[in-house]
């Protein structure tokens, strides 16, 4: 790992760290933002779409995008009157597929 990215024994990790590290792990930790952040990894999708492949109504689907987008996780795009949903973090999508990776290894 680079090590300027990394913290020192020393360093005390501020609050707006604090609190965005453990709103992330918030948001992964749920299993409905879960299977739409695994299904934004691999391409973009509607809300519609993504309601279709997850059995979820769209206001579920919407607030979940919501909350995530809030968090920098998901970015969207409009083309006429529909959203398109995308990831939008790397980091976090890694420690997801990693995470995915290992539970699927056991």
């Amino acid at each position: 790992m680079n090590e300027e990215h990394t913290t020192s024994e020393n360093e005390d990790l501020d609050e707006e760290i604090l609190f965005l590290v453990s709103q992330t792990f918030k948001a992964i930790s749920d299993p409905t933002r879960i299977r739409i952040l695994n299904l934004l990894s691999k391409k973009e999708h509607s809300v519609n779409e993504l309601g279709e492949k997850l059995n979820l109504k769209q206001s579920t689907v919407s607030h979940q995008l919501s909350f995530l987008k809030n968090l920098r996780l998901v970015k969207f795009r409009r083309e006429g009157t529909t959203l398109y949903y995308s990831q939008d973090d790397e980091h976090v999508m890694a420690i997801l597929q990693q995470t995915i990776d290992h539970a699927k290894h056991n």
